[in-house]
Formats: C-alpha cells, structure tokens, sequence
C-alpha cells in the first residue's frame, strides 16, 4: 500500500512539474491597439504577424480602429493595452508630459538605437522637452493630386506651383450644372475638407505658429492672414453655400467614392497614402502627384511639407513592457518592417537607412512624396502640452472665417494668440485653471 501511495505521489508531482513547465513556457500576450482600419488595419496586421511568428515567447492580439480618446481613457482607468498608435504626431506632447507614455530613453541606451537614423521632424515629434516617450512609425506629408484627363481638357500642361496659379487652374477646371450648382470642382479650399488642415495650408505659405518663447504669433505672422485672405477669395469665387452643398454630395475620404478618385475635384491636397488607396479602388485613374504649390514671395517653399507621422508608445500602465520594447523596437526601425508597411500602405518610411531600402516598390507618383519628406524645408507643428488642441482652436475659428462669420480678421487673430497661450499655460499645469 505504501509503495502505491509513494508511486501516486511521484506521479502527482511529476504532473505538476510538468504542468509549472508548461505554464512557464506559456507565451506572453500582447495587446496592441491601432488607428488603422480596413484595408490598411490588415497590411499592419500581417507585418506584426510576421514578427509573432517569428517569437514564439510572445503572442500579439491586435484592435484597431482606437482613437486618441481610447487611448488616454484606458490609461486613466487601467487597463490600457501593452502597445499603442496614434495618428497625429502632436498628441505626443500630451502623451509625455502627463507620462501616459513610458518615457523610452532606458530602453533607447541599453539597447544602443540610433537615433540619428531618424530624420530631424520625427525625431522632435516623438519627444515633448526631452522625454522621448514614443517613436516614429511611419511618416506623413502632403501633395497635390491632380487628373490628367481634366487637364488636358482645360489645356492646362503642368500642375500649379504657386498659389496664384492654384486659384487661377482651380477657376479653369471647375465645372458647373445649368442651375449654377458645382459640378467638378477645380480645388476645394475649405479647411476642414478631407484632409485640408490649418497645419498643411500654412505650410505653403510659411506660417509660423509661435516665437522662440513658444507664444503664438497668428496676429503678428502676415503668412497667416495672407492665406486666409486668399482661401477666403478662392471659396467666394465658388460661392460658400454652393461649395458646401457639393461637399454635402461627395464621398467619404476613406472609400472608393473619395470625390478625387470619382473625378469631382480636378486637384486635391492629400497624402502619400492617397496613392495605394487609388490603385486599390480606381487604378485606371490617370492621375499625377506633385509638391504643393506655395506662396509666390516663398519660391523656396517648393517642394516641402508639413511633415507628422504615426507615433508608437508603450503605455504607462501595459501588463508586458520589455516584450512591448521589442515590437516597438522592430517595427520602428527595422528596414524590412518599414519597407513592408511603406509598400502596403505607401506612407513615407520613417528611418533614414529604410527611405534607400531595396526592398521599397519603385513607384513614380509615391516617389514625389519621399523627395518632399526629405525637402530641407520641410517641417512640423510645435510639439505642446496641449496636443492638438491649439490647432483645433484654431480650426473653429477658421470655420466662423470662411463662412464670413468674421469681420475683422487681424482683431480676430489676434484673440486666437490669447485663447491659445491660456490654453497652453492651462495644459503646462497639468490642467488646473
């Protein structure tokens, strides 16, 4: 009996050695959260698949579609995920003042990444007064689309390269319904249209949102007010009610009914992504892509961008840090995973050893938005305590401009400048009045 007992026992414990192996040898699950979606939100998904597949310690679940809101709410209560992207670039000074991020230096020395590797615009958009709580993954910048076939049948040659030339080709190429309503806009100027921002817009006029002591300058920069008056004339030679009207009938930005691809605007601002989404959903559009066009007192201006790009942090609060610094690590300055994402997603890689990579498809229209990224002149917004909020602020007033709500644009500037310095200082102290 005793000699059954003892077998019994070292059977037991034989199993549960064997079931502690196991459990030990379980991997790791990872949580990554994404902005992606659809089409795109699976081209990131294979490129992480091909990492977990790669590391058996580590099994990656990843969502998308999480805004900026998720994000921070599921930090403040706790249960954020292991890894987190965020579209715009400017919420990195929110995400590292408050430490929602990590701050990434320890990982950054111990495991000797360089960082000359990337380029200057993302290596200031991925830190907020010297903590680098994220790093790029991915990189943005804006060009003109225009249809070659409209073009043509306006007998235009070449794309604009000066706003002058953008408002008078936009004139030439608008088409109009017997009743007067829009039926091919030559260029839509309403900022908040697809991707028209405040940000882009005043890149090719050279505007500067703050002065060395990061105030903010709207009022005492001329660039600001000569784009407005300029934006506003071009929407008024349309008509603003008309204008909205056609935006009422178009498409969503982000589908096959984009009004670019379905040949309602003859040019349109967009990004390099513009380029896999047409070639997904309308390839035999005859199309081209070139830099902006800029103010004609800035001839220099050609050919650059406001640049941001995609950020990828590690929440304060993830379950699996040292496994969520590796995926960062990969996917942020691999050569092979930015190539893989740039061909897919055709967003401008983020390193300057994967922007020669070999493993990048040749493609002429997605090449011109890699000669604006690396344009000397190219450049970003400020990086704040406040994210994207002064940039917001803004925009609500740029609403109440171009609907002719305002009457006295300088008067009108010049309380942005107060509203966007109380805001930062608010944002400085953490919030409290």
């Amino acid at each position: 009996m005793r000699r059954l007992v003892a077998g019994l026992l070292l059977a037991v414990a034989a199993a549960a050695a064997l079931l502690g192996s196991a459990t030990a040898a379980r991997p790791v699950r990872l949580s990554v959260w994404l902005p992606f979606e659809a089409r795109e939100l699976g081209i990131v998904k294979r490129t992480i698949a091909e990492y977990d597949a790669r590391h058996p310690e580590v099994e990656i679940s990843v969502a998308g579609a999480i805004p900026t809101a998720k994000i921070v709410a599921s930090i403040r209560a706790g249960n954020a995920p292991d890894v987190a992207m965020d579209f715009e670039s400017a919420n990195v000074g929110t995400y590292c003042s408050t430490g929602s991020f990590l701050d990434l230096a320890p990982y950054i020395e111990r495991d000797h990444v360089d960082l000359g590797n990337f380029t200057a615009a993302s290596r200031y958009y991925t830190q907020y007064k010297g903590v680098r709580c994220a790093l790029p993954l991915l990189a943005d910048d804006a060009g003109l689309y225009y249809n070659k076939t409209l073009f043509r049948k306006a007998g235009i040659e070449r794309p604009p390269r000066t706003v002058s030339e953008l408002a008078a080709d936009a004139r030439r190429l608008t088409q109009r319904n017997p009743d007067g309503s829009l039926k091919v806009v030559g260029f839509d100027p309403f900022l908040g249209f697809y991707t028209n921002s405040v940000d882009r817009f005043g890149g090719m006029f050279g505007a500067r949102w703050t002065d060395s002591a990061g105030r903010s300058i709207l009022a005492k920069d001329p660039a600001w007010a000569k784009l407005l008056r300029w934006q506003k004339r071009l929407i008024d030679s349309y008509g603003y009610d008309k204008l909205v009207r056609f935006q009422a009938g178009l498409g969503d930005e982000y589908s096959a009914s984009n009004a670019f691809e379905a040949g309602k605007l003859a040019m349109n601002l967009d990004g390099e992504w513009r380029v896999a989404f047409i070639a997904a959903e309308h390839p035999d559009l005859d199309y081209g892509t070139a830099p902006l066009p800029v103010d004609g007192a800035h001839p220099g201006l050609y050919g650059s961008s406001m640049v941001n790009g995609s950020i990828v942090g590690i929440p304060k609060n993830a379950k699996h840090k040292d496994e969520a610094w590796q995926l960062v690590r990969y996917l942020t300055t691999g050569d092979h995973a930015l190539a893989e994402l740039s061909n897919g997603l055709r967003n401008v890689p983020s390193t300057k050893s994967s922007l020669r990579s070999k493993e990048l498809k040749p493609d002429p229209k997605f090449a011109v938005f890699l000669r604006i990224y690396a344009h000397p002149k190219s450049s970003t917004v400020p990086i704040t305590a406040a994210g994207v909020a002064y940039q917001e602020l803004f925009q609500s007033f740029v609403a109440k401009w171009q609907a002719g709500h305002v009457s006295d644009l300088v008067a009108g500037l010049k309380d942005m400048d107060r509203q966007i310095d109380a805001q930062l200082r608010q944002a400085q102290r953490g919030g409290k009045p």
